[in-house]
């Protein structure tokens, strides 16, 4: 996948171990595979996005398997439309669903998350793909380069997501519906809240196709209990009442409950 100077948007060329611009602009291939195309200005901390800590706690349960089939009905309703051609995962993390994506359709990846932490772990695992650290707003990838874009209980960019996408390419989106994970939060909250979710939105400039409701049991134990936390967004969210009673938890049973959005570039 051809990619673009983060600075002034021109093509990006690899020379040995970096990649260069027709005006200078350079940017390093670090040792672990991945660049690092997330320009300063594009920044809005020192550090975005998730600690090394939390991507180490999500590959641990999610390499346990406890999310599969959502990894499942991924790579099931992409063969399902014949999908070839690039894979495009923004807010990849550290690589699970992609990699296991474009394996099963002998598809090349590209990888971006705004976390240097994700991309370093995803590049040091999955060697056959493109590592990039880089923000959603903007995608430093050409023109058309995907023929298909995912984001999983990530950002959504419509705008940016219809330009690297090919014609009639796909965008599947994973949104956490409202009763995902009522266990935990049952836990870690005195009270629960239910606010209204749009778990089916329209983007302009795509037809969404279809709406695959995934919904799934499972239950973790001891250092797994934890590990769910921090791969949520509540670990920034729990009260130390709500930590202390999660602490105190050896075993959590729970209810996976999320939406495979399918939506088509028009």
């Amino acid at each position: 996948m051809d990619l673009l100077c983060p600075v002034c948007g021109a093509e990006l060329n690899r020379l040995d171990n970096r990649y260069v611009c027709p005006r200078g602009h350079s940017f390093d291939i670090a040792r672990q595979g991945y660049v690092n195309l997330l320009a300063v200005q594009q920044k809005h901390s020192r550090n975005p996005g998730d600690t090394r800590e939390q991507v180490l706690s999500r590959r641990e349960f999610l390499e346990a398997g406890f999310y599969a089939p959502i990894a499942q009905a991924l790579i099931g309703t992409a063969k399902g439309l014949g999908i070839s051609g690039p894979v495009l995962d923004v807010g990849c993390g550290e690589g699970y669903y992609s990699s296991r994506l474009a394996q099963a359709l002998g598809a090349p990846l590209t990888g971006l998350d705004i976390s240097k932490e994700a991309v370093r772990c995803a590049a040091g695992k999955y060697k056959g793909a493109q590592w990039l650290c880089a923000t959603a707003s903007h995608i430093p990838v050409a023109d058309g380069s995907a023929a298909l874009l995912t984001s999983l209980f990530a950002l959504t960019a419509p705008e940016e997501f219809h330009r690297v996408l090919q014609p009639g390419g796909y965008f599947f989106q994973v949104l956490a519906a409202q009763d995902h994970l009522l266990g935990l939060k049952a836990i870690i909250y005195d009270q629960l809240t239910f606010k209204e979710k749009d778990t089916q939105p329209e983007f302009p400039g795509f037809a969404r196709v279809q709406s695959v409701p995934i919904r799934f049991s499972f239950t973790v134990e001891g250092k797994q209990v934890q590990n769910l936390l921090s791969m949520t967004p509540h670990v920034f969210r729990i009260t130390k009442e709500g930590a202390a009673r999660l602490a105190n938890t050896p075993c959590l049973t729970d209810t996976a409950s999320c939406v495979l959005n399918v939506f088509r570039r028009i």
